[in-house]
């Protein structure tokens, strides 16, 4: 394993949940990153996935993975497990 890769591999994940308030109700978005806030503004900026443009978003929801597979992982869990997401949506607020 090269450089690069080894140290991808050993870097510090996060798996998040984003919440909104729009003209359209309360949505929820589930992603991962190694840098929280760089990723919330590009999700804020427009840059970041097509599905939350036009939107302000914050992290709702937060938790460390042990590496990319591991956040990947989740990632995959946590965007089919529609109960826990709507859970954290009944406290996103209209001021976001």
């Amino acid at each position: 394993m090269d450089d690069v890769q080894s140290s991808n591999k050993n870097r510090v994940c996060f798996v998040y949940v984003l919440g909104s308030m729009g003209t359209g109700g309360r949505r929820t978005y589930v992603g991962w990153t190694t840098d929280l806030e760089r990723r919330l503004a590009k999700h804020n900026a427009g840059t970041g996935a097509r599905s939350t443009r036009g939107r302000e978003w914050r992290i709702i929801y937060a938790e460390r993975a042990e590496d990319r597979s591991a956040a990947q992982a989740r990632e995959w869990r946590l965007k089919r497990d529609r109960v826990f997401r709507k859970s954290l949506a009944q406290h996103i607020s209209g001021a976001v």
